[in-house]
């Protein structure tokens, strides 16, 4: 009860959501940057071989992170400092997660440096799962590789928390959220492996390279989800630890207020969401 009271609180899916469009941001101009910088470096062709896609899917990524017919990618300056707002969009949605989840004053822009700290980690983070998948994805599924990388996503993900927070969250105190997050991470990877051909492949033959977008949002909202589940959960088993290392239980009564405060909240959420569907249908009657 009290990990969905924490998701609720800090509006975990509103909270993917922001996290899923800032990582979709950075991430296309990135990776086309990247191509014109690193000539052997083809974003499109590792999604491909990544999610083992076929056929409408694979063209459409394969057009989405291509420069038009006839012309190349490009490094401008209008490039760089637009890839620089996006990334560090991306950081502050996720330093905004930490701040939330752990009850923190906000920094915004005061924090930028520990941003780009971040932000280069992420980038050496990046480096190092790629090349555990190269050497060690063999198998369908990648498990080998994604049980070796369970201690580097843990390690990251407690990195994170504490940069971002601006070291104002002590890495013990963050390390249940990254076991809960590397975890759940190697998990969503199986099932990603699994769904992702057939969610491109459908969204794109319906879509074109729209539906390669709408496919890459959608799998970086569940990857967001999970992150933000983990925080919730990791928030919560740290309190939970340090009850019991004090000897607190809560009271039945106590046990009873925060499930009467979670059913208020969800109750509350659907009465809103019924009534700007109901305001929708209404307006579109009268139109």
């Amino acid at each position: 009860m009290r990990v969905i009271n924490r998701f609720q609180k800090i509006v975990g899916f509103d909270r993917s959501m922001a996290l899923a469009s800032s990582a979709l941001t950075a991430l296309v101009p990135f990776s086309i940057l990247l191509g014109a910088v690193f000539v052997h470096y083809d974003a499109a062709e590792r999604i491909i071989r990544r999610y083992h896609l076929t056929g409408a899917g694979a063209t459409a990524v394969s057009s989405l992170f291509s420069p038009a017919e006839g012309t190349s990618a490009g490094v401008g300056i209008f490039g760089v400092v637009f890839l620089t707002i996006s990334v560090l969009s991306f950081a502050r949605a996720a330093q905004r997660l930490f701040e939330q989840a752990w009850e923190l004053k906000p920094l915004s822009v005061r924090n930028t440096r520990n941003g780009l700290w971040w932000i280069l980690t992420l980038g050496g983070y990046a480096v190092v799962t790629t090349l555990l998948s190269a050497l060690l994805g063999g198998d369908a599924l990648g498990v080998a590789a994604l049980v070796c990388q369970v201690p580097v996503t843990a390690a990251f993900l407690v990195w994170s928390g504490w940069i971002l927070s601006a070291k104002r969250i002590n890495w013990p105190d963050l390390l249940p959220f990254g076991v809960t997050g590397a975890v759940l991470t190697a998990a969503y990877s199986v099932g990603a492996t699994i769904y992702m051909p057939r969610l491109f492949n459908s969204s794109a033959a319906r879509y074109g390279v729209v539906g390669a977008v709408f496919a890459m949002i959608s799998a970086l909202f569940a990857a967001m989800l999970v992150l933000v589940a983990s925080a919730a959960l990791g928030r919560e088993v740290r309190d939970e630890l340090i009850r019991i290392r004090q000897g607190e239980r809560p009271s039945d009564r106590e046990v009873r207020r925060q499930w009467d405060t979670v059913v208020e909240q969800t109750r509350s959420r659907w009465r809103t969401v019924r009534e700007q569907v109901s305001h929708h249908q209404i307006k579109g009657s009268n139109h």
